[in-house]
Formats: structure tokens, sequence, C-alpha cells
């Protein structure tokens, strides 16, 4: 493998990586195939926003060699499963040692299958059509780790409208994760062989005119 200057790893397979996706083949696979493509479906959003609230404080790689006994442990991640989830159940789950025995991320998780459901028949659509609504003008172009934020105005703006519709541990750091986990921002470095993959962004002309702006305004307001 030969690290570069921007943060990027190039791997044997000739493909430029950030560095947590370079060594362990499961992270790498993750990146590869996963990251940062388009969820849209009101499944596939509660799941990963149910794992990004599991993720605080820990790796994801810990979260993600759990997701299968997440998935076995939360009916794949169904809302109208989940919602109906009892004490009982919080127990059940509190002894599955497959999973994050936390309890308070474990009732976060059926406080938002609740919400979800809630969320069917809010004016603002169910949770994939409203998480996406909050996709920016535009997506960051960072060259180099340093350049890639944690958060956003988007991101700060739906962290406050969950909270309003009953969710919870959707602060503006972890929804800015989500964000990039959807495809709904694009946090691939410019120099990455994932770079504009997800095909939400039209990265050729917006990378031309971004790198314009940048240099005539000296950098980034």
């Amino acid at each position: 493998m030969e690290p570069r200057t921007d943060g990027l790893v190039v791997g044997d397979d000739g493909l430029a990586r950030p560095g947590w996706a370079s060594v362990d083949p499961m992270l790498r696979d993750y990146y590869d195939t996963e990251w940062g493509l388009p969820v849209r479906d009101e499944q596939g959003l509660f799941e990963r926003l149910s794992l990004e609230a599991f993720q605080s404080g820990l790796s994801w790689a810990t979260i993600l060699r759990k997701r299968p006994a997440f998935r076995a442990a939360f009916s794949d991640f169904s809302p109208d499963v989940v919602a109906r989830f009892d004490h009982s159940d919080v127990e059940q789950l509190m002894a599955d040692a497959g999973i994050v025995r936390n309890l308070a991320k474990v009732r976060a998780t059926i406080t938002n299958a609740r919400a979800t459901l809630r969320l069917r028949e809010d004016a603002d659509g169910d949770l994939a059509a409203y998480v996406w609504s909050f996709r920016p003008e535009r997506t960051p172009q960072p060259a180099t780790i340093g350049e890639v934020p944690t958060r956003s105005p988007e991101s700060e703006a739906l962290s406050k409208g969950l909270k309003r519709k009953g969710f919870v541990f959707v602060g503006p750091t972890t929804m800015f994760a989500l964000m990039e986990a959807v495809g709904i921002v694009d946090t691939h470095l410019l120099g990455s062989h994932r770079r504009g993959s997800s095909g939400v962004w039209e990265t050729s002309t917006q990378t031309k005119n971004d790198r314009r702006s940048r240099s005539l305004s000296g950098g980034w307001s």
C-alpha cells in the first residue's frame, strides 16, 4: 500500500481509498460497495439512522461487525415490528451479546421506530422523503482528510427537525454521518476512486465551478 499526502492510500489493486478503508477487508468492502450510495427507502433509512445512533462513542467497525446480529435482533429494522417492542423485548435485547447492549440506545431505537410510523402521516413525507429533503445545494469537495466536515447547516437543521418529530439520538454530527452514508452528501476525497459514484451529484461540473469559486475567493467563506 502507498500512502499519499492527501490522506488516501493506494491499495495493491491501484485504487485510492482513505486510511480507514485501506486495511480491514470488511471496511474496504463497505467503502467500495456501500458507503455513500443512495438509500431512499424508509426501512433502509431507519436501519442507518439506528446504527448511526448505536455507533455514537464507538468505532464504525464495531457496528459493522455486529450488523448481522443487529438485523436479527431488530427484525431487519422493520419500523412496524420494532415500534411494537415492549419491556420484555428490551430485556431480551439487553441480554443479546451480539449487539451493543446500551439501554438508552435500545430504547431510542424503539422510540424512533414509533416516530417513523407517525411520520408516514406527516405533510413532510415519510422518513426517507423527510431526510432527503435536507439535501444541500452543493456537496463538499474535500481534497484532503482535513477538509472533510463533520457537520453542516443541513445536518443541524435535520437534527432539529427530527427532534421536533419525536426522534432521539439524532444530533447534528450523527446526522451528518448519516447524510454521508446514504449519499445525501458526497465526502469522498477528490482523489478517491469512489468520488462521484453515487450518481446524485454532477461532480465534474460542480468540481470545476467550486474550484473556480475557491480560487476567486481565496477559500471557502
